[in-house]
């Protein structure tokens, strides 16, 4: 490629295939670029992020600066902060899947910072022409350049594990975050508001994407808010640094992790190998299509295709070795570089398939993660789906993975919404689903509960919409999911009128109750512990506005529901986790927990699909406690028998979600007695009781009998 007047050779040495990427030495910075199929590489470097053109340029010689399919060179001088891309070229066949073209400005796979200029445009990435002036910029980060102060990933058990899900800019972003101008939205503005999250007790933050992504991935005159279009998988996503120097993003990322782990709580992030903002064969060129397009996506048709299980118009091809080397490289970056505690994957399914697209039983980059040694004691967990309709939710490969589960979001939305025939599978999800994973001999942690999460529904938004509101989104209201298993409490949207609202906010409660009283790994949505609302709107990854932002005068509002969930998670980090941290078989592991199931009367429980109420008695025997837990989502109230206890002690409650605060959940030592031989549940109410366990004692109470298989525990 000829040097335009403002570019300037610059002298280097041949420099070394490994590592990939800008790696800082002594007097200067080695680069190296995977390329199979390119025939000429220039590596291209800028001193501003605005410049239309390099300031000087590296052309690799393929004769000594090319081992195998890997570009390098050593060039004296450059040091962290420097601004890069490279030019490709070779081939431009589409119908073979080779798309070359040495105009555009590529931004390296391994870039662990990039540079967005003001002026960034994606659309040129797709059109002839060069678009340096508008293409993203890798930087040179020297990662060791950073006092970590002796932190070090946190390692938590997953028995003690409660996720919050939220997202970096959202979380901070609205005016009454009390977060300063400059922070709010940004990875400074999360540290200033630890204290609540410290408050609501939670042990580890999901962030939404953090790699850098393509904002402008979305329909005309919006902005990706989610953050699911990467095009980087090791740099921190610049927009969200109070900071504007190159290296600032890297740096405030770190301060937050370290400021967060000094709180005790551990980084998970979400993370996305299924696909790339570069789309389909109409989809910008900003790297790995420029750099080898065939290497690095699954095509189909000869090439001339993208492969789509992702739904975002292309496909990573795992099953490639060079794509699960940059996987494992991004994942062990994270880990020790970064300090990160945990990852979620993004549509997981996508990596159990073969480079044909099939599902393979073994899929090589899942093992690769699982058996990692610098991963050992990192959190994984799956997205046991993807969008070409592979589901494996109770299936997914290996003996490390924790999993999403689906089911109990469906099912305890279903219970609590009195839908025929939920009982049955809510008492399943109650105890870590069994149905689902008691096959396996695994801990219950193997299933991650939520019932909201970014994608759908917020909580409150679920207890007030029957139907979808997507129109903001410019899709016709098209996108998104149509069947929510939502229930609007008889008025569709926001009410004045207080009995509904009553209703929505105990509707709330259970949901929170269910999700947190389950068996297995429990995880809250951003803002459903103060009913933040999307207004309907269950996809609203394109709202960078109020309507996705978490609105902290909402905390205030609803400060009984904040408080229900504090308390809830104050005293489930208390547990005893052992049994549940045994590998051992669920069904073998709630038969030593000694349960039983009962309805309105004691040992008969109703698994009618017209029954819409269940109740579950059974000793904590790590915690010398025994527990009855009642679950009426009928719409009039029932009178449920309680088991009689030995040595005449009396039940105490603690959680009643049809009482108003205070009393609907009350601090575990200030629990109040509970007169007579029963207790009335409330329509569409959550109930725990409990007692000491005296020696002996049977959990399921001294009267009735076992059920009739005679074991003190059957799975209904």
């Amino acid at each position: 490629m000829a040097a335009s007047g403002a570019e300037k050779p610059t002298v280097i040495q041949v420099g070394r295939g490994f590592p990939l990427g800008a790696t800082v030495v002594d007097g200067g910075v080695n680069f190296s670029l995977f390329s199979r199929h390119a025939e000429d590489v220039t590596l291209v470097l800028f001193d501003q992020e605005d410049d239309a053109a390099p300031s000087r340029f590296v052309r690799l010689d393929p004769a000594s600066n090319r081992t195998y399919h890997y570009w390098h060179a050593f060039v004296p001088g450059v040091r962290p902060g420097q601004l890069y891309g490279y030019r490709a070229a070779g081939p431009w066949a589409p119908g073979r899947g080779l798309r070359f073209d040495p105009d555009k400005l590529l931004l390296d796979p391994y870039a662990r910072a990039v540079a967005v200029p003001e002026g960034y445009d994606c659309g040129a990435a797709g059109l002839p022409g060069d678009n340096a002036a508008t293409a993203m910029k890798g930087v040179v980060v020297d990662p060791g350049a950073y006092d970590w102060e002796g932190d070090q990933p946190l390692q938590r058990s997953s028995a003690r594990t409660i996720i919050y899900e939220l997202h970096v800019r959202g979380f901070t972003r609205h005016p009454s975050s009390g977060v300063g101008e400059r922070a709010r939205g940004t990875y400074a503005g999360l540290v200033e508001a630890i204290p609540y999250l410290r408050r609501l007790g939670v042990t580890a933050v999901e962030l939404m994407p953090v790699f850098q992504f393509d904002h402008l991935d979305c329909p005309p005159g919006l902005v990706n808010y989610w953050g699911y279009a990467p095009v980087s998988f090791f740099a921190p996503h610049r927009a969200y640094s109070s900071r504007r120097d190159p290296l600032g993003p890297v740096d405030e990322f770190r301060d937050m992790v370290k400021a967060l782990h000094r709180a005790g709580i551990e980084v998970i992030l979400d993370v996305i190998f299924n696909h790339t903002a570069e789309g389909d064969h109409a989809g910008p060129t900003i790297g790995l299509k420029g750099i080898d397009n065939p290497t690095y996506y699954r095509l189909e048709g000869g090439g001339a295709r993208y492969a789509n299980e992702s739904g975002c118009g292309n496909t990573l091809n795992a099953d490639h070795p060079a794509v699960r080397r940059l996987i494992l490289d991004s994942l062990r970056y994270w880990v020790g570089e970064m300090h990160v505690d945990g990852f979620r994957f993004d549509l997981a399914s996508v990596l159990a398939r073969d480079s044909a697209g099939r599902p393979h039983p073994n899929p090589a980059v899942l093992w690769d993660i699982e058996s990692d040694p610098v991963l050992a004691g990192t959190k994984l967990i799956a997205e046991a789906w993807d969008a070409g309709g592979l589901y494996q939710v109770g299936r997914f490969v290996g003996d490390a993975w924790k999993e999403w589960n689906g089911h109990f979001r469906d099912d305890v939305r279903d219970f609590f919404r009195a839908v025929p025939d939920s009982t049955r599978r809510m008492a399943d999800r109650l105890l870590g689903s069994p149905d689902v994973f008691g096959h396996e001999a695994r801990e219950a942690e193997q299933s991650v509960n939520f019932v909201a999460c970014h994608d759908g529904f917020t909580l409150n938004d679920l207890v007030s919409y029957n139907q979808k509101h997507n129109e903001a989104n410019g899709e016709g209201n098209r996108d998104g999911a149509d069947d929510n298993h939502s229930w609007n409490c008889s008025i569709e949207g926001p009410t004045d009128d207080p009995a509904v609202d009553r209703l929505r906010n105990r509707q709330v409660k259970n949901h929170l109750a269910a999700t947190l009283l389950s068996l297995g790994v429990p995880m809250i949505l951003m803002g459903d512990e103060a009913r933040r609302s999307q207004r309907g709107n269950n996809n609203a990854y394109c709202q960078d506005d109020e309507t996705s932002w978490f609105d902290w005068r909402l905390v205030e509002r609803h400060t009984d529901l904040v408080r229900f969930v504090s308390l809830l998670n104050a005293r489930r980090l208390l547990r005893d986790p052992r049994p549940e941290s045994s590998r051992v078989s669920l069904d073998t592991l709630l038969r030593q927990a000694n349960k039983a199931w009962h309805g309105v009367h004691l040992h008969r429980p109703d698994w009618r699909d017209c029954s819409h109420s269940l109740a579950l008695g059974a000793e904590l025997r790590g915690e010398g406690l025994a527990i009855h837990l009642v679950l009426n989502a009928h719409w009039e109230p029932l009178d449920f028998e309680l088991p009689v206890l030995e040595g005449g002690g009396s039940w105490r409650r603690w959680i009643d979600t049809a009482l108003d605060s205070p009393d609907d959940i009350l601090p575990w030592e200030n629990a109040s007695a509970v007169a007579g031989g029963s207790y009335r549940a409330e329509s569409r109410s959550v109930v725990m009781l409990f007692a000491p366990a005296r020696p002996g004692q049977d959990a399921r109470g001294s009267s009735g009998p076992p059920d009739d298989a005679g074991h003190p525990m059957r799975r209904p």
